[in-house]
C-alpha cells in the first residue's frame, strides 16, 4: 500500500479530488496526510472531514527558506510516503528539499509547460493571444516547473475569456488529469527515460 503525502496552500481542490479519486477507484494507496503552510487554509478542513491526518508548518515562522524546508521535510517524513503531491502549495522549495525526494514528488501547473512557468498563467496566456491553454503534471525538479512531463490537458481559450473564466475551465481538467497521473504512480505505470516520462501501458497522457 503506498503512502501519499499532499502538501496545499489553500481550498485544497485538487487534493480533494485526489482522496476522493483514490477511495472511489480502489488504489493501492492512501493519503496518509495533508500538510499546509498556512493554518488557515481550507483544505485542512476538508481533510479532517476524510479522517486524514493534518500538519501546519508555517512559512512565516521560520528565520530562511533552508530552515522551512527543513521543518517541512521533517513533518513529511514522519509519515514515510511513497509520494508527495503539491496541490496549490504556493511555496518555492529549495535545490536541497527537492533531491530528497527527487523521483517521488509531482506537481501540477495551471499552463501548458514549458509555457509559461511560474505565477499569473492565465493573464499572461490572454495577454499573449494564446489560442489554447491547459494544465501539465510534472515531477518536481530544481527548476521552477520545469520537471518531466506525466500529463498535459488541452482547453481552449475563447474570444471573450477573462482570467478568471479561462481559469475556472482549467481547474476543470486539473481535477481529471492530477488523479489519473498520482494512479499511475501508485500503480507503478510510470518510468523516465532520457527525462521523458511513459506511461508503460500506453495510455493516453494528454486529455483534449
Amino acid at each position: 500500500m503506498k503512502r501519499i503525502v499532499i502538501l496545499i496552500s489553500g481550498r485544497g481542490s485538487n487534493m480533494e479530488a485526489i482522496v476522493r479519486r483514490c477511495a472511489d477507484d480502489r488504489w493501492p494507496a492512501r493519503v496518509v496526510a495533508v500538510i499546509a503552510n498556512r493554518a488557515l487554509a481550507a483544505g485542512l478542513q476538508s481533510a479532517r472531514s476524510h479522517g486524514i491526518a493534518t500538519a501546519v508548518v508555517d512559512h512565516q515562522a521560520h528565520a530562511s527558506r533552508e530552515a522551512f524546508d527543513q521543518a517541512l521535510a521533517e513533518t513529511i517524513d514522519a509519515h514515510a510516503p511513497d509520494l508527495v503531491v503539491l496541490a496549490g502549495f504556493m511555496r518555492v522549495l529549495g535545490a536541497a528539499f527537492v533531491r530528497r525526494y527527487e523521483g517521488r514528488m509531482l506537481n501540477i501547473h495551471p499552463s501548458l509547460l514549458p509555457a509559461f512557468p511560474g505565477l499569473h498563467t492565465h493573464r499572461r496566456v490572454l495577454e499573449a493571444g494564446c489560442k489554447v491553454s491547459g494544465a501539465t503534471v510534472h515531477f518536481v525538479t530544481p527548476s521552477l516547473d520545469l520537471g518531466p512531463i506525466v500529463m498535459q490537458s488541452v482547453v481552449p481559450v475563447l474570444a471573450d475569456d477573462t482570467e478568471d473564466a479561462l481559469a475556472a475551465r482549467v481547474l476543470a481538467t486539473e481535477h481529471r488529469i492530477y488523479p489519473q497521473s498520482v494512479a499511475w504512480f501508485v500503480q507503478g505505470q510510470l518510468r523516465i527515460e532520457g527525462g521523458l516520462v511513459r506511461q508503460i501501458e500506453g495510455a493516453p497522457q494528454l486529455l483534449r
